[in-house]
């Protein structure tokens, strides 16, 4: 990367214009930190995702590298959204998560999501974590989200599309007439 050079563009003690050797494409740094464009350092989101929470997701890609305690927030935002689409009140994380490991929420969901819950609860709260000392963990979070999104909604939709195509009609009645008589 070298300086937009003659150009109007120039350099300040803690602002740099620059262009990329490989593309030609210009990126603003102040104090050492790339502003723009955006960079990503962690995965997008599950495609799953709703738009809601999707896009909590990526609000708290956009601010990663400026707060992490700001990004650990807003994905335990999303983890609050996400069980609320899992058909819980959304009113209280918690007592959604214990509603989730009573109807069968794999316990290293429910760790994941407890994870996420906690890192993002405390990283607003003085005292609790500092996130700002400590950014990988923030980082972690995005995975987990992830994960939660995968074994919640994105494995169950695939098992129900292949046996909704694969199981005749006739064989899919029978299976739930032997699972509802107890």
């Amino acid at each position: 990367m070298k300086d937009a050079g003659g150009t109007n563009y120039g350099r300040g003690d803690d602002l740099v214009i620059a262009r990329c050797d490989r593309c030609g494409r210009f990126s603003i740094w102040v104090d050492g930190h790339m502003i723009y464009p955006l960079s990503h350092t962690v995965a997008p989101p599950n495609l799953d995702l709703s738009k809601e929470v999707a896009g909590d997701y990526e609000e708290a890609r956009a601010i990663l590298s400026r707060s992490s305690r700001g990004a650990s927030a807003l994905l335990r935002l999303a983890i609050q959204k996400m069980c609320k689409e899992l058909g819980e009140q959304g009113h209280n994380i918690n007592d959604d998560i214990a509603s989730l490991v009573k109807k069968g929420l794999p316990v290293k969901v429910q760790k994941a999501l407890d994870t996420v819950r906690v890192v993002g609860n405390n990283s607003v709260h003085p005292g609790q974590i500092d996130l700002r000392d400590n950014a990988e963990v923030s980082k972690q979070l995005f995975g987990l989200v992830n994960i939660i999104a995968d074994v919640m909604i994105t494995q169950p939709k695939h098992i129900e599309e292949l046996y909704n195509s694969t199981v005749p009609d006739a064989q899919r009645n029978a299976i739930k007439r032997r699972d509802s008589s107890d």
